[in-house]
């Protein structure tokens, strides 16, 4: 009897062993959640205290948090497009010609035995890089915003997937959603949560931006009136969080059904945005700005074998892919010039680089090491130097002051070497500038009185 105990241990033993080793070799899931237009800041449990984000928040308290993600720029104004071609090849900005005939981030997951799932809006990134997931497929981006609904197309069509899938291969699941972009539909449900007269103003509001930044009359900066009054600040406000909060609450559709499955803990959920947004910010509207609210991103991983945290290290949304493949175990391919993020997590690395470039069309470029961040506009040859420990909102131009002519010529020093590595030409200073200044009454008259066209 006892022996039949023993053996019965054993085999019992040598079952649940070979259990945890199927469990462990297991692959984990992959579920990448991408917005469009969503700032870094708004999200409640990083510290907006109106917003309302609880599956949002899930992710952060139960996750890994890059306080410092930055899309490094685009060199048209539609800033999404270059992000997201970033993004899908893992190459930085002045690299991405070809990219069609390189690795590309579904082609990568799909030869790492997932079975791949894209869904975003069309025209953001190019058909070449979309093209290599197994399921893909447009939104009607238009509509899907118009109609109060923000996310719920998308997030059905992950659903539907996840419930009709093959469960022979773990799934990777690229969902970019059409919102919180403009225009701004909301049902009166999500807008309820919301007092829009009592929706606190940005820190760094002003009615005009202080200068002629190259980009005052483009499509997004006709979405409101000059000057930028506080009413209509807060209108836009109060559109913009009541449609985040309907997508939130799309997401918490999508991990419902990941539980029901007994797929949630086994899945690493990934949120971000191609980048931010103005909204009264600097006197803006848009993300045709390199300021911190108009190229930084939320940036946040969590699932299995990532350990709850948050950094201030420096990434670049390129960096998401190498990431993903190190997480997965799959091979990063040579041509992808981003860094993973992972060392970050596993605490074995503080940062994976010290130096930020950012860059806009031929009219901004921008650098960023430790707290000090500096700004030129080449064709105004006007310069901004912010120590952002100090000044996070970008209110204090330091690069005036004679105190700090030594680090404005520091910091130019680098931007100049940052071009060379990233292959950047512009020149940082014309020799017959445009006017810095806006006379208001008059460059304002300039403006179309029409409805902006859709970007």
């Amino acid at each position: 009897m006892l022996r039949n105990r023993l053996e019965w241990l054993a085999l019992l033993t040598m079952v649940l062993g070979g259990t945890s080793a199927l469990a462990a070799d297991k692959k984990p899931n992959v579920l990448f959640l991408f917005t469009d237009d969503q700032r870094a800041d708004t999200i409640h449990a990083l510290g907006n205290p109106v917003i309302r984000t609880p599956n949002l928040d899930r992710l952060v308290e139960d996750g890994f948090v890059f306080n410092n993600a930055y899309c490094m720029g685009s060199t048209r104004g539609a800033v999404c497009l270059p992000s997201r071609t970033m993004l899908h090849s893992g190459r930085s900005l002045f690299h991405l010609a070809n990219v069609a005939n390189g690795p590309n981030l579904g082609k990568t997951m799909t030869e790492a035995g997932y079975e791949t799932f894209h869904l975003s809006k069309r025209g953001n990134t190019p058909h070449a890089l979309h093209k290599h997931f197994q399921h893909s497929s447009y939104l009607n981006d238009a509509a899907e915003r118009r109609n109060g609904y923000a996310g719920r197309t998308a997030a059905n069509a992950a659903i539907e997937f996840l419930k009709n899938r093959k469960k022979d291969k773990p799934f990777f699941i690229y969902l970019g959603f059409a919102g919180p972009h403009d225009p701004r539909g909301t049902n009166e449900k999500f807008r309820s949560l919301y007092d829009r007269d009592k929706i606190p103003l940005p820190a760094n509001y002003l009615p005009f931006h202080p200068f002629d930044n190259g980009e005052l009359m483009i499509r997004d900066e006709k979405l409101a009136p000059w000057p930028r009054t506080k009413e209509e600040i807060r209108r836009h406000l109060f559109d913009y969080y009541a449609m985040i909060s309907h997508m939130d609450m799309q997401i918490g559709r999508i991990f419902k059904t990941l539980e029901e499955s007994g797929e949630f803990d086994n899945t690493i959920i990934i949120f971000s945005s191609d980048h931010g947004l103005a909204i009264g910010s600097h006197g803006l509207m848009g993300k045709q700005s390199l300021y911190e609210h108009s190229m930084k991103s939320p940036l946040i991983f969590k699932g299995p074998g990532i350990k709850k945290g948050k950094s201030d290290a420096f990434a670049y949304l390129f960096d998401i892919y190498p990431t993903i493949c190190d997480l997965v175990g799959a091979a990063i391919p040579k041509e992808v010039e981003g860094k993973s993020l992972v060392p970050i997590m596993k605490g074995t690395q503080s940062s994976v680089r010290d130096v930020i470039f950012l860059a806009y069309r031929d009219v901004m470029r921008a650098v960023r090491k430790g707290d000090w961040k500096l700004i030129r506009y080449p064709q105004v040859n006007v310069t901004q130097l912010f120590n952002l420990k100090d000044d996070p909102h970008e209110i204090n131009n330091l690069a005036g002051k004679a105190e700090y002519a030594r680090r404005v010529q520091e910091m130019m020093a680098l931007l100049k070497q940052q071009q060379k590595v990233y292959d950047d030409t512009l020149p940082l200073t014309v020799a017959n500038p445009k006017p810095a200044a806006v006379d208001v009454e008059t460059f304002f008259k300039k403006v179309p009185k029409k409805k902006p066209k859709k970007s």
